[in-house]
């Protein structure tokens, strides 16, 4: 753990206030924004002093190919691809959260992004802690004014008569807002806007690309982001009334200011 890490770890955990245990804490964050880095140090945290914890990613719970490729078959055509609300098994979500709270013991599931489909669940465990982590946690459902234009050339491009949009829109007003209620306290990772979140998303798939030898090339990873450009744009104003620490980011990725909002 390196000295700037553990400044922003003490720092939040100053702030962070577990009423009773077990607990399930969410982070949001845009893409590239450090959930998952924040969510293992907490968890290393949570472990340290004894307490069984792991982190999981809303990820980890996307639809397989086939069953989002159904998705674009019976709705729209963008459902392929993985990313927004609808492309989840929600309800898995809601269930393991709902255990872990409940005292009993859960099969995280696990992700696979280049393989682009779910892989085995780790072995079932009982947990104090579990810590979530994912791009759209917190976020609300937008009115129908704020739906009715689009707000950019993907949207204009392949989403010119709303459908996707508003479908990802009934799906976020639905058992996602279910799932939100479960994740208490609620830390928000706030970036600096959307161009510094596309340069973050871009170094994310040059390291997959490294990793792996698998992933996406420039275009393709244009045109990915445009289906999470609108939901993010408005988290930059809706996280900050919803979440319970907000931690503000430079394009440096350093946490340069931490709070928490009024009792």
């Amino acid at each position: 753990m390196t000295t700037a890490n553990l400044d922003v770890l003490n720092a939040l955990l100053s702030q962070l206030e577990l009423k009773s245990l077990p607990a399930v804490i969410g982070i949001s964050g845009a893409q590239g924004s450090g959930k998952s880095t924040l969510a293992a140090l907490l968890v290393a945290h949570f472990a340290a002093t004894g307490l069984k914890a792991a982190t999981v990613s809303l990820d980890d719970y996307y639809l397989s190919g086939a069953k989002r490729a159904q998705l674009a078959a019976d709705v729209h055509s963008l459902l392929r691809q993985r990313g927004v609300p609808g492309t989840h098994d929600i309800q898995a979500a809601i269930d393991d959260a709902t255990a872990v709270l409940a005292g009993r013991p859960v099969a995280l599931p696990r992700f696979d992004k280049a393989l682009d489909e779910p892989t085995a669940s780790l072995p079932s465990q009982q947990l104090d802690v579990l810590v979530v982590e994912g791009w759209c946690v917190g976020l609300q459902p937008q009115n129908s004014q704020e739906l009715a234009t689009a707000i950019s050339v993907f949207e204009s491009q392949f989403d010119a008569d709303g459908r996707w949009r508003n479908f990802v829109n009934q799906q976020l007003g639905g058992q996602y807002q279910q799932y939100w209620q479960l994740l208490k306290p609620l830390i928000w990772l706030q970036a600096p806007g959307w161009a510094q979140v596309c340069r973050w998303r871009a170094q994310q798939e040059q390291e997959l690309i490294a990793r792996t030898g698998m992933g996406m090339d420039q275009n393709a990873l244009q045109h990915f982001m445009g289906s999470f450009e609108r939901l993010t744009l408005a988290g930059f104003s809706a996280l900050a009334q919803v979440s319970d620490i907000q931690l503000q980011l430079n394009s440096a990725h350093q946490v340069s200011r931490i709070s928490r909002k009024p009792a």
